[in-house]
């Protein structure tokens, strides 16, 4: 679904939607800033349910027209709820946008008036509740359009009067509810639903009936009469009863003439409800057409030879169950019962019984095998003789069922229940029972259910639960349990449920559940005295062992929370599917709390605030199949993207009464599943920080419960809505940056046509400069050197090679390479050479005499002023060992012109000296060739990739492809003078084959003539 149109009069909240009020470009803008992924929508005074996208609940909403309930519903939803809410009215057609509606709830209104065509258009609804209104009239074509209706409540509204033809358009209804109005007589009502061919139940209970009359439709099956004032059963014919009524419920309505009854036709009848009247049994079973098994006799006085008139009447049948309620009897003599029929149940419950005998004194020696279940409940029980003796049920070994609840029992017998090896469930809830002792349910070997609720047990002693080998379930909630001994379950291998709940366990430890650690599927450990002041655990963690529980509720401790949860303390619950921890002030939970809760589908940490502020950083990482997470009410003040790390599945998020002012942006990227998201009175702020909110608010699969009623402040008085935020303001300083990046493009767009169209030839000249640039740095980039310095010597001068060069460099971590160390054996020493100088980032040449005669020295120099003077790379150092005249150099003119461009070293001979030699040399050594081509840049102008008489040629071509003035020809000739000299004073350049090329030194032959 996507966002619904809001109701009728939303503008009074919002004049504008922001995406429409603000200008395209902030629109933009936003709609960028929006994170991909899942985008919400909502609704103004309904939540859609989770679990069902076609349920939609709107409670409690203070509405008082329908529109504005279900004014942005989709016409897809199945059922609505509007009960608790101030409707007074249902306009015509108010759901005819809803035509898929099957169930309709409209209780707990002010409804006094329903139009005619209200539901028009329901085709499809087959549920409506219209109860605790203040209906009076049901008028005709109220229901028109209802033909698929099969269920109409209308009880507790102050009816009086109902429209012969008002019920006619349900022509599917079956059950119709009445109770609780102010109807006077049956006549009129059966007139109204006489044409009900499909009706089987009718309750008109709790009115102010007072005649009876015909007309009832002949399918009727049940009708209930009860609580009226029909003591005198005026009208009473037999026509009253339809031919296919089955269950009658006259209850409480002061008839005291069992005769009066006769005027009715009571063949048929299954049930017979009379309880309340002043009915005597036997006067009434001696009443003509009415048969001792349809009577129910609960709820009339009777006494002991009445019990024994009743069952003499019911001899030699076999009843399925004799209930005996609310009769007022207080005891049970024996034999009370021995002369009625086999029975299969037998219902004592609500009398005002203190003693009740032996089950085998009770009854007959046929009824002792056939009885299987007995209710004694709600009775005034404080010790039952058979409970205080061996063998009380030997008599009942068939018994499956034994209720002795809500009495005051307060000692059980170790051996009251032996006997009952076919027990299935025993309810001893809400009694007074203080010790149960070992044994006691030894014989209960087939015993499924135990309730033990709500009675005074303090201890479980070990054995306690021998014998219950096929229990499921066991409650012990509301005991006063302070402490679970180790073997306190011992002997229930199939327990699957077990109750704790408020009871006083100040702690769990692991040894208690050992017995059941296989089975145990449910522990409920709610309302307890659980409380843990510090992260650490004294012992091992309690539920370590509990591999297949798969719910753990430890919600409400008493009496002030469980404060901290420990570190690892739910390590082992590896299947866990369901944990509550709500309303249990917690101040501090850690990061790997849910480290092992790995199956983990639902968690609740709600209503647990106290000053917690913030979650831990990955405290979900782990729980990667969470489907629900409610945080209501936990004090969050803030939610960081690194909380939700892992919630890939999550689709319920409960974020309601928290005090988070800002939402992270990322919130939706982290929830890629999210369906529901609950953030009611969470006080958000119009801020920038939500400047994302509206939009992301105003799209997609996400429901946000209440959406449009989220107030960020006041403004003026009056509330500013969250939806309604302008973002504008937020956007003003990222206007200007986009104008600052906008205006020089937009400048550049104007230029660069005016650039071609004058200068296009010189531009492309530049762009060729540039990229030959380019080229040459990324080369230098790219190289990478083996040695840092490759050292040129005569075999004359290794002895101070190796004693006083290698040495102090090598010290200071440089990679020499050197001829009788590094050269390949077996390669060309040419080759070697080569390689040394180009792998080498600096050649270091030790000049001495016999240095400038050797034809080898001669060509590592050579390679290496190669390298200086072609590639313009600053490689070379020269280090003289000896003073050599200028005379004597003139015959080596590469030395000479080297030593014309390049300074060098001088070994000195006093040995004071020395160290400033070095420190001269390391500094030559450490600057790179990338600083001396920078300095050269910044003297030297790069040669244009020519000749120099191509450079001419260009300059002229260009000069007459733009020149058409003589003033523009005469700047157009300086201009090409001052491009000529450039180049020419370039330095000399080596050619291919290595040998020297001079400079031209005469510019005058290059000149212009």
């Amino acid at each position: 679904p996507r966002l619904r149109e809001p109701a009728r009069g939303a503008t009074q909240l919002c004049d504008l939607v922001p995406l429409m009020c603000t200008p395209p470009l902030v629109t933009l803008v936003t709609l960028v800033m929006v994170p991909a992924g899942v985008f919400p929508y909502g609704f103004h005074n309904c939540i859609q349910a989770p679990w069902d996208p076609g349920l939609f609940r709107c409670i409690q909403r203070f509405l008082s027209t329908v529109r504005a309930a279900v004014g942005d519903l989709p016409s897809t939803a199945t059922s609505l709820n509007l009960s608790v809410n101030i409707l007074r009215q249902v306009p015509p057609s108010a759901f005819a946008h809803l035509p898929q509606l099957y169930t309709l709830d409209l209780t707990h209104n002010q409804l006094e008036l329903l139009a005619p065509g209200a539901f028009s258009g329901l085709s499809a609804l087959a549920h409506l509740d219209l109860a605790h209104n203040n209906i009076s009239v049901l008028a005709t074509g109220v229901f028109t359009g209802l033909g698929n209706l099969s269920t109409l409540r209308l009880d507790h509204n102050p009816l009086q009067k109902v429209a012969p033809r008002a019920f006619q358009p349900l022509a599917a209804l079956s059950m119709l509810w009445l109770r609780g109005g102010r109807l006077s007589a049956l006549e009129p009502v059966a007139m109204a639903v006489g044409n009900l061919t499909h009706l089987d139940v009718l309750d008109l209970c709790d009115n102010m009936l007072s005649t009876l009359g015909p007309g009832l439709p002949p399918t009727l099956r049940v009708l209930y009469l009860c609580n009226n004032s029909l003591g005198a059963l005026s009208g009473a014919t037999p026509e009253v009863i339809p031919p296919g009524l089955r269950v009658l419920d006259l209850s409480y309505n002061n008839i005291s003439d069992p005769a009066l009854l006769s005027h009715l036709c009571l063949n048929n009848l299954t049930h017979l409800h009379l309880a309340g009247n002043l009915l005597d049994v036997v006067q009434l079973l001696r009443v003509a057409g009415i048969s001792p098994r349809q009577v129910d006799v609960s709820g009339l006085q009777v006494n002991t030879s009445g019990l024994e008139y009743l069952c003499k009447q019911l001899r030699g049948q076999r009843l399925q169950k004799l209930q005996l309620q609310r009769m007022n009897i207080t005891s049970m003599p024996n034999r009370a019962l021995a002369k009625c029929p086999v029975l299969g149940a037998l219902d004592v419950s609500g009398n005002r019984l203190r003693y009740l005998g032996c089950i085998g004194w009770l009854l007959n020696q046929k009824q002792h095998a056939a009885l299987r279940e007995l209710v004694a409940e709600h009775n005034l029980l404080q010790r039952l003789p058979s409970l205080a003796g061996a063998g009380a049920f030997d008599n009942a070994p068939a018994l499956r069922q034994l209720r002795l609840d809500v009495n005051g029992l307060a000692r059980l017998h170790r051996a009251a229940l032996r006997g009952l090896r076919n027990l299935r469930h025993l309810r001893l809830d809400n009694n007074l029972l203080t010790d149960l002792l070992p044994g006691s349910f030894a014989d209960l070997h087939q015993l499924e259910d135990l309730n033990l609720r709500n009675n005074r047990v303090a201890v479980l002693f070990p054995g306690t639960f021998k014998g219950l080998d096929r229990l499921q379930t066991l409650d012990l909630g509301g005991n006063k349990l302070r402490h679970l001994a180790a073997k306190a379950f011992q002997g229930l291998p199939r327990l699957c449920r077990l109750y704790l709940d408020r009871n006083r366990l100040l702690e769990v430890r692991v040894a208690a559940f050992q017995p059941v650690q296989l089975t145990l599927g449910v522990l409920d450990l709610r309302a307890n005295a659980l409380r843990y002041l510090s992260r650490h655990l004294r012992q091992l963690p309690p539920f370590r062992y509990l591999r297949n529980l798969y719910d753990l509720k430890l919600q409400a401790q008493q009496p002030y929370g469980m404060r901290v949860v420990p570190q690892r303390f739910f390590q082992g619950l590896s299947a866990l599917r369901s944990l509550y921890l709500s309303q249990n002030s917690l101040s501090a939970i850690p990061a790997d709390a849910f480290d092992d809760l790995a199956q983990l589908r639902y968690l609740t940490l709600a209503d647990s605030s106290n000053g917690m502020g913030h979650l831990p950083a990955g405290i979900f990482k782990n729980l990667s199949q969470l489907r629900s997470l409610n945080l209501e009410s936990a004090g969050l003040r803030s939610l960081g993207p690194e909380v939700f790390g892992n919630l890939t599945r999550l689709k319920e998020l409960r974020l309601a009464k928290n005090e988070l002012r800002t939402l992270d942006v990322t919130l939706a990227t982290h929830l890629p599943a999210l369906r529901y998201l609950d953030l009611r009175k969470c006080p958000l702020s119009c801020s920038c920080a939500n400047a994302w909110l509206p939009a992301w608010l105003a799209r997609g699969p996400v429901q946000v419960v209440y959406l449009y009623n989220y107030t960020c402040g006041e403004v003026g008085g009056a509330s500013t809505y969250l939806h309604c935020f302008d973002t504008f303001v937020c956007y003003l300083d990222m206007g200007r940056y986009l104008f600052a990046g906008t205006a020089p493009a937009v400048l550049l767009l104007l230029v660069l046509p005016l650039l071609h169209h004058r200068g296009y030839w010189r531009l492309r000249y530049q762009l060729f400069l540039l990229r030959a640039w380019a080229r040459g740095h990324w080369r230098r980039e790219q190289r990478r050197y083996t040695y840092d310095t490759f050292v040129s010597y005569n075999s004359g001068d290794e002895r101070w090679v190796l004693e006083e060069l290698v040495p102090e460099l090598e010290r200071g971590a440089l990679r020499l390479c050197l001829h009788h160390r590094d050269f390949r054996p077996g390669r060309a020493i040419v080759d070697n050479i080569v390689d040394a100088v180009y792998n080498s980032r600096h050649t270091v040449c030790v000049v001495s005499r016999g240095y400038l005669r050797s034809e080898w020295c001669s060509l590592e120099i050579q390679m290496a002023s190669y390298r200086l003077f072609d590639e313009l790379r600053d490689v070379l150092v020269l280090i003289f060992l000896e003073d050599i005249p200028e005379a004597e150099l003139s015959a080596f003119h590469r030395m000479r012109r080297v030593l014309l461009r390049r300074t060098h070293l001088r070994w000195p001979s006093e040995p004071p000296a020395q160290p400033l030699f070095w420190a001269k040399l390391r500094c030559a050594l450490s600057g790179g060739e990338e600083e001396e081509e920078r300095e050269r840049g910044d003297r030297e102008e790069v040669p244009f990739p020519g000749t120099w008489e191509l450079q001419l040629l260009y300059i002229w071509v260009n000069l007459g492809t733009r020149c058409c003035s003589s003033v523009c020809c005469w700047s157009s000739w300086a201009h090409t003078l001052l491009q000529l000299l450039l180049p020419l004073a370039a330095p000399p350049r080596l050619g291919n084959s290595g040998g020297l090329r001079e400079a031209p030194t005469n510019p005058s032959r290059h000149t212009l003539s």
